[in-house]
């Protein structure tokens, strides 16, 4: 049985509740889709996991896929984990900082 989470001590909010990482529970800030439990999933011995066979063809990973583990943390506490195509985040991080770093880079 998987352990609960224990309130932060950082502001006392649950972890993974409605106040965790600024607000929007798990999702983060809570724009966009929403966010449901697709499936609970065994850590072995040797720290690996396996995504269920549904999960990945709904998000279309396949073998050989680069997925980025994503956490969130009150204080010193990691509350929150999540899986994000790795090409999905790289070109978010480009979206976000690419003009910003251009705009430095024009100085």
């Amino acid at each position: 049985m998987p352990k609960r989470a224990e309130k932060a001590e950082s502001g006392g909010a649950d972890c993974c509740g409605p106040d965790c990482c600024g607000g929007g529970g798990c999702c983060g800030s809570g724009v966009g889709g929403g966010c449901s439990v697709e499936a609970v999933v065994r850590i072995d011995a040797r720290g690996q996991m396996v995504l269920p066979k549904e999960v990945r063809a709904s998000a279309g990973i396949v073998a050989g896929d680069k997925i980025a583990v994503v956490s969130w943390s009150q204080g010193d506490q990691v509350c929150c984990l999540g899986l994000v195509r790795a090409d999905a985040l790289a070109d978010s991080v480009r979206r976000t900082y690419g003009p910003l770093l251009s705009s430095i880079a024009r100085g």
